[in-house]
């Protein structure tokens, strides 16, 4: 149960030196020293985790930063490519059009026209397809599609405060039925960034029966996202039981500041990854004790 999260500790320490250092020179001694670990044996729970290798997870983000520098700056596309490590113009064509389906510099007209059509038609739909927005106090909140903050591909979802002292909270979600982790433990993981976050942002997931009421639960209120993060790996934890109808999840956040979120996953994970649900920690005792109150 410690291993579990102890790797996944050790491999979001190694997630932030790499964010540090995408426009520098990476060396795979350098992220597995940062992770504690031997060089093979670090690698390994990397590529367990985060479901590909270190040299590719380095390449996509340095990509994906790419993307986001040719439609925001004016940067030259060489000028780019060597600022993120790529040897040349034509290798990093060559990356970006295997990654994106087309060549920068297609990459940027297009992008570049897209964004002027949306900002023109304001009555655009700018929340994911498939999502919802819910809260107490969702109108002192925006949540929208951001396409310059990216972990990978092309958009990730931001949230943000847009009231001094904002209160309550707003959170994007989806509900799903339950029917195919029934009797299984299901771990959802998503990478989320923060910035200046004075309340407190999490994941979330929630297990519910068919007539609503709540099997399973945590928002990882135990475990907060606080002020300034760079993107970081995050999970829950819970059990879905034969009983399970329906399964929400999402990302929130409540008090002022800005959360990203990207890549969201679910999986089924064995009994030996601990659970993360608010009682998960809470053992049921043995027997009644206190039957006559005599211990205060």
């Amino acid at each position: 149960m410690g291993d579990d999260t102890t790797h996944r500790k050790s491999v979001n320490q190694s997630l932030a030196y790499i964010e540090r250092h995408l426009t520098q020179s990476i060396g795979p001694d350098d992220v597995a020293r940062e992770g504690r670990f031997s060089q093979r044996h670090f690698y390994r729970i990397f590529t367990s985790i985060i479901g590909t290798t270190a040299a590719n997870y380095i390449r996509d983000r340095r990509l994906t930063k790419s993307a986001a520098e040719l439609v925001h700056t004016n940067f030259g596309i060489l000028d780019i490519a060597l600022k993120y490590h790529f040897q040349s113009q034509e290798a990093f064509t060559r990356a970006f059009k295997k990654r994106y389906g087309v060549t920068p510099g297609h990459y940027r007209t297009y992008s570049k026209s897209l964004i002027k059509k949306e900002k023109m038609d304001m009555s655009r739909q700018t929340i994911p397809q498939g999502w919802s927005v819910t809260g107490n106090r969702v109108e002192d909140y925006e949540i929208a599609l951001d396409k310059k903050e990216v972990h990978s591909g092309t958009a990730s979802v931001k949230l943000h405060s847009v009231k001094v002292r904002a209160e309550g909270f707003a959170t994007l979600m989806q509900m799903f039925s339950a029917e195919r982790y029934l009797g299984k433990r299901v771990r959802l993981t998503a990478f989320v960034k923060a910035e200046d976050v004075k309340g407190w942002s999490g994941l979330w997931m929630r297990v519910d029966r068919k007539n609503g009421d709540l099997l399973q639960f945590d928002n990882m209120q135990n475990r907060p996202i606080q002020g300034t993060q760079d993107w970081k790996l995050y999970s829950v934890v819970l059990d879905v039981s034969e009983h399970s109808h329906a399964i929400a999840f999402g990302v929130l956040l409540s008090g002022e500041g800005k959360v990203w979120g990207d890549q969201f996953r679910f999986e089924e994970v064995d009994e030996k990854t601990p659970t993360t649900g608010q009682d998960s920690d809470d053992q049921m005792p043995i027997e009644p004790a206190n039957l006559d109150f005599e211990y205060s």
